[in-house]
This record gives C-alpha cells, structure tokens and sequence, in this order.
C-alpha cells in the first residue's frame, strides 16, 4: 500500500494512507446539504467528485482553514477554564469534539488528495500545492496546542477508560509529543518551518518522479523491434500511440509507443528480444527524476534537504536520529531488531540469489546469448522469464486469458465468502464516480445481510494523469455522528494494471491478480471493522510495520487451489485453467525467490541506514552510501547512471520513511498467519471457514483497538514466528551466526 497524506484522527495527526467522507449505515448516498454548499465542503457523504475542480480547492480551503482555526480557539478555551478550575476531564467532552473538527478537515482536504493521485493534471497539482502549506500548518497548530496536550494528559491521569481509549489516548499523546508539542519559542517556530518545508519537499518529489515517468516515450515503427513481444503488449504499445496522436495505429502496423509505466515497461523487459532496446529502456527508468533522463528534474538535492531537515526534526525532539522517530510508533522495538530481521532475510538470501544468477547465465549460455558472460541488469527479467518456460513450462502472457477481471473479482469476492462471511455486490450507478473506469461495490454480512462497508474500484493504468503503483485509501471511517447515526467504512482501492483492449476485457497478469487481492487485503481491514472509535476503526492507530498483514495474508489466497481454479476461466471459452498450469504456478511460487528476497533487503536497509546513518557530514553523498549497502545486498553493481533514490517514492514522497522494513516485518506475521490455514487443512471446509471468522474477529474487525501482537495471538494462539516466510520464500533458514 503506498501513501498519501492522511488525517488519521480528529487531533490531526499526519499519518499514513487516505482520502475523504460518513455513509449512512443503510444508503451510501450523498449527505444533504444546503443547496448553496460548495460540493468541497458537504463534509459527509460520498463526494461529489465531478463538481469538485481546482477552483473550489482554492476558493473554500482558505475559508475551512479559518473555520477551523475558530473552532479550535473555542474548544482550547473551554478545556483552559476546565483545567484552571480543576474540574474533570470526559472522553465525550474532549477527544469527540477534537475528532469531529478534524473529520470536516480530512474529508475535504482528503478528497483533494485523492483527487490528485488518480486524475492528476497541471491545474489540480497547482491547487493542491497553492493550499498544502496551510493546511500543513494548520495541522501544526493543532497537534501543538499546550492546553489539548494538557488536557489528554490530564484525561489519562483520570482513569475510568476502556482499552480502546487508554490506547487511543496513549497513542495520541505519544503522536503530538512527535508533532513539538513539547517545543517554545525558536525551537517550535523552526520545527514548523521544517514541517512546511518537507511537505512542500515530497510533494515536489512525487511530481517529478510523475513527470519524468511521463516525458520518456520511445516510437517504435518497425515490427522487428518488438520481436518476442506478446500480442496484449503490442496492442497496449499502440494504444499508447493512438492516445499520443498516431490515430491510425494499430497493432499489426504499428506505429507503437513504448514508454516507462509498469504496464509497458515491465512486460518489454520481460519478452523483448531486442537487447538494444531492453538497455535503453532500463537505463531510462533508473534515471528517472535524476536530471539525466528526458525532460527530468533533479530530485538529487531534495533528498539531502529532506534526509538533513528530518535529522534536525529529529534532534529537537530528543531522539538521536528520524529512524528512532520512526520506531517510536511501530510494532519493532528498535533499530536493531530491525536489522536483525534483515541480515537474517539477507544471509538467507544471498547464497540463493547467487545461484539463481548462475542459472540464469547458464539458461544465456543454451541460447548461445552474449550475456551468458555478460549479464546485465536490463537482461535479468528476459532470461527469468526464459528460465521459468523451460523450467515449469510456465508462460506468464499466455495465462492472461484466464484472468479477466470480472472472472477474478468474482473469484476474490466468493473466498471473502467462505472465509469471512461477507456478500459482495456491485452497486454501479449508486454513488458518484470521478472517471467512468471506476466501479462501486457494497459488502453485506453473509448471516444476516446488514450493510458493513462499500468501495470504490479504479483498477487501470492512465499514463498522465494517475501516479503509479497500487493502494487502498480510506474514502469514510467508520465512526458514529453526534446523533447516534452509525457512518460505515468505504475504501477507495486503486490498481494500476492492463486496460481493457477493444472488446476484450481487462485480461491480468498473475503478478496483476496478486496485486489487486494484496490491495482489497487493505481494504477488507479498514471495511471489516466493528470498532466505533474512529480514532481506532481499521487501519487507524495500526503499528505500520503491521499493517501489511491483511495484504500480504491475502495474496497467499491465489496459490490456493480452490480458489485460483474457481475463479481462472478463458474469457472466451469459459474453459477453467488446466490444473498443469495451475501445478505450474505452485512450481514456480518461490522461483528466483533469493533475489526478490534481497532486493526487498537491500531497499529496506538503504532507507533504514539514510535515516540513522547519513549526515551532510558523513562525507558521503546518499547515493554513495547506498552503493555500499549495494555490496552485500545486491549481485549486479548498480549502473553509474542508476539513481533508483530519486525515483523512491515509498521514502521521500509517501510515509514509509525508516519503515520501508514494514514489508518484510508484515510478511513474517502474514506468512505466519496463512499457515494456520494451512494446519487446519485447505481441503478442510469446515475449519477454514472456522479459522477464517477467527481472523475477521481479531485481525481484520479490531484494528487498532488493541496491539497487533496481542491480536495475533489471539488469532494464532502464539507469538508470531519466522519458519513459515522461509518456508514460503523458498529459502533455507540462514545458518547461526556468531
């Protein structure tokens, strides 16, 4: 899941992943509102998207802001003259009307962030930037107020509250002390300066890495160019084309434009025999945003001054370094646990990478390829998938066609059936949408059809106006409104995969089919729960290195075999998948497993080492000192011209910062959490579905109501442990070190 800026709570504490507004419990229709009431500040329903256009955003934010900055000052001196005469403190008179402020704030601004994620165009960007420092200051003034910190402080001392509440409360305190609410004077006002200016920072980041995505095209005319290329990507290649004014383009004749999006980008590098042209298309992807591509900004020195600014955030604070800041918020206990986990994953790794790059040479070598003695990173992929069709008799592209998307939605929604007893069903035409790919959806319960959640699907690429990669954004949080009235969850779940090609459906990738379960993984753990306190419903208040596990639990479900032939048909023939293929799939689950596994380590501890190692005054530039963790984490030296830094967006323009670690932490826990599926038997209706409402009832429904570890022992019955992701990786367990 990537980030986006997120109000997590009412106290506006910037967190990780969303966007914006309450659904009835019944009906997911648009809140009513004055007639005269800007669609951007309804405040509640399901937003008006297409109503909602950059003017609004630079026309009413100012005007929220102010509100907003009213209404604090009055709840400010209410808690002062409560506290002054030492009257007690109630959850009802202090933490609800803090949320409800912040809810009005997150559901516009959230909107407006969303907005720029999955319909991007000059105009919003500008909008979007023109009120990102104000909204970010205001969240400062928020999260810094001395009588509201006063005030929590002195609700915790009280006692009297559940659970829920104490960790909400702990939580909260925890987050405003990272916010400077316990700086004066010079050092609060460079604190927000810094605040600002690193909001500012990773938007700029984001756009360029959007932009130099955007610039690089390549335009293929002559057929040999794409020779081993699959016909789906000839067909997106001229699509492409069409879209970019070559009107008669076509598949067959071409002309056929290549660019770096993944749908394009990632299959060329896989099927293209064209050597020449697989090097410079790589060579254009990892010099993304660093200045040396076409039409690409530098995003170089603004990862000193982001990777500096933290630093010194981080020392006003108290804390050694942002790493520590980091950690202080996330289920692993310190900086070297974390890299415990790592050099274990890393010494596992390496030996098996190192033999599947020989294998890969040697499959070079039976083809009597250059690169046998040669290779090269832009060669990896080629021979991966050369090596897996010999090997299992495994093609990737010729599977599409038993993976049309409605097939495998029908596949996904029928396992959330049977293991969490849920009904899913489209609601197309009953709520607002902000492009006409996009689809709406309602979950029901399965035992007595009350309404538990609804979502939104984007799920394809838009080169040009949709960043990339996947995620799963909140859209409402469930909650309850002042008078009673319950507002249910609903997701935004977004995917970047291939678009339908004429008539023929969206046809996926199992990479793709892996994605879209990973993200609704996400979504099922903010739409399944049953926790009222919107402080802590769903994936708000998680640990961030847990927060993976209903994801990554989820994309263990496409290996299954029940699952993946119910729901793989020809999309022609209605033909289900040859259980070979499937028996093909299950093969080559962990194949070249070693490098996935250390090229995951190496992105881990580079951002890990950049937020508690590097300094202005290490003498090394962190471009360097990534090339040094390079040495023991990856097997091809990084090219000169490589700069994958400047395209991390995970880091730099999202909220994984010294917690890019999470995936593998979250991996071990999901991991973990599958085999008790797999201990109570797959072929055992009766007990998967038993441990299934075992998970919803722990993991999915409680979500941050409780630590995760005390969730996934209540689920698993113990600790968790790492032999089952060795196990599912491929890998041996490392040997003991001394």
């Amino acid at each position: 899941m990537e980030a986006s800026l997120y109000w997590r709570t009412g106290l506006m504490t910037t967190q990780m992943s969303s966007s914006a507004a309450p659904l009835a419990a019944a009906e997911p229709a648009p809140a009513a509102a004055e007639p005269s009431t800007p669609a951007l500040l309804v405040g509640g329903g399901l937003p008006d998207f297409e109503a909602i256009s950059p003017d609004q955003v630079r026309a009413h934010i100012p005007g929220l802001l102010a509100d907003l900055e009213a209404e604090l000052g009055a709840i400010e001196a209410q808690l002062g003259e409560a506290l002054a005469a030492g009257q007690p403190l109630s959850w009802a008179g202090l933490m609800d009307p803090l949320q409800r402020l912040g809810e009005r704030l997150r559901w516009s601004w959230g909107v407006v962030s969303h907005l720029n994620g999955v319909c991007h165009g000059p105009e919003l960007r500008d909008a979007h930037a023109s009120q990102q420092a104000a909204v970010v200051a205001f969240g400062n003034r928020a999260g810094q107020s001395a009588v509201i910190y006063q005030a929590l402080g002195q609700l915790q001392q009280q006692g009297g509250l559940d659970a829920t509440q104490q960790r909400i409360l702990a939580s909260e305190l925890r987050e405003r002390q990272l916010r400077g609410v316990g700086l004066a004077g010079e050092a609060q006002v460079a604190f927000n300066a810094a605040s600002q200016e690193l909001a500012e920072l990773s938007t700029r980041f984001g756009n360029q890495v959007l932009d130099a995505t955007n610039a690089w095209t390549l335009r293929l005319t002559d057929s040999a160019e794409l020779e081993g290329l699959p016909a789906s990507l000839r067909a997106l290649l001229a699509q492409a084309a069409r879209q970019a004014g070559d009107a008669d383009a076509s598949a067959e004749a071409g002309p056929w434009l290549l660019g770096l999006d993944y749908p394009r980008f990632g299959p060329f590098l896989q099927y293209s025999r064209q050597r020449g042209l697989r090097e410079r298309l790589y060579r254009a992807h990892v010099s993304r945003a660093s200045g040396l591509g076409e039409g690409s900004a530098d995003n170089g020195p603004l990862i000193e001054r982001i990777l500096t600014l933290r630093q010194e955030q981080a020392h006003r604070l108290g804390y050694a370094n942002w790493a520590e800041v980091s950690l202080a918020s996330k289920m692993a206990g310190s900086e070297a646990e974390v890299e415990s986990l790592l050099e274990d994953l890393r010494a596992a790794a390496y030996p098996a990478a190192e033999r599947e790059l020989e294998d890969l040479r040697a499959c070079a070598a039976r083809h009597g390829a250059a690169e046998a003695t040669d290779l090269q990173p832009w060669d990896v992929s080629f021979w991966a998938e050369t090596l897996r069709q010999e090997r299992f008799e495994l093609d990737s592209e010729a599977l599409r066609p038993w993976f049309p998307l409605p097939q495998v939605l029908e596949g996904l929604f029928g396992l959330c059936d049977r293991l969490f007893g849920i009904q899913i069903v489209a609601a197309d035409g009953e709520a607002p949408l902000w492009h006409p790919d996009v689809r709406f959806f309602r979950i029901h319960d399965g035992a007595d059809g009350r309404p538990l959640a609804a979502f939104f699907l984007d799920p394809y690429s838009r080169p040009g106006s949709k960043r990339g990669g996947a995620w799963m954004d909140e859209c409402l949080g469930r909650q309850r409104q002042a008078d009673g009235t319950p507002v249910l969850p609903v997701a935004y779940l977004v995917c970047n995969q291939s678009p339908p090609l004429g008539d023929t459906p969206s046809l996926m990738t199992f990479n793709e089919v892996e994605t879209l379960f990973h993200e609704f993984g996400h979504g099922l753990h903010h739409m399944l729960s049953t926790v009222d306190r919107p402080e802590a419903a769903g994936i708000n208040n998680v640990e961030w290195d847990a927060v993976e596990l209903p994801s990554q639990f989820m994309e263990n479900w496409c290996y299954d075999r029940a699952t993946l032939l119910g729901m793989a048909r020809h999309w022609q023939s209605g033909e289900p998948l040859p259980q070979q293929e499937f028996d093909k799939l299950q093969a080559a689950r962990t194949f070249l497993g070693g490098a996935a596994t250390l090229r995951q380590v190496h992105f881990a501890l580079t951002d890990l080492k950049l937020h508690s190692s590097w300094s202005p005054d290490l003498g090394l530039s962190p471009e360097q000192l990534r090339r040094q963790i390079a040495t023991t984490t990856t097997l091809l030296a990084p090219l000169p011209e490589d700069a994958m830094l400047c395209s991390f967006s995970h880091i730099f323009a999202g909220g994984y910062a010294a917690g890019y670690y999470s995936y593998k932490w979250a991996e071990l826990l999901s991991a973990d959490a599958f085999s008790a599926f797999e201990e109570a038997g797959l072929d055992n209706e009766a007990a998967i579905q038993a441990t299934g409402r075992r998970f919803r009832d722990t993991v999915l429904s409680q979500g941050g109501s409780r630590h995760p570890a005390e969730l996934f022992e209540a689920f698993r019955g113990r600790a968790p442990a790492a032999h089952a992701l060795i196990r599912h990786s491929g890998l041996e367990p490392a040997p003991a070190r001394s």
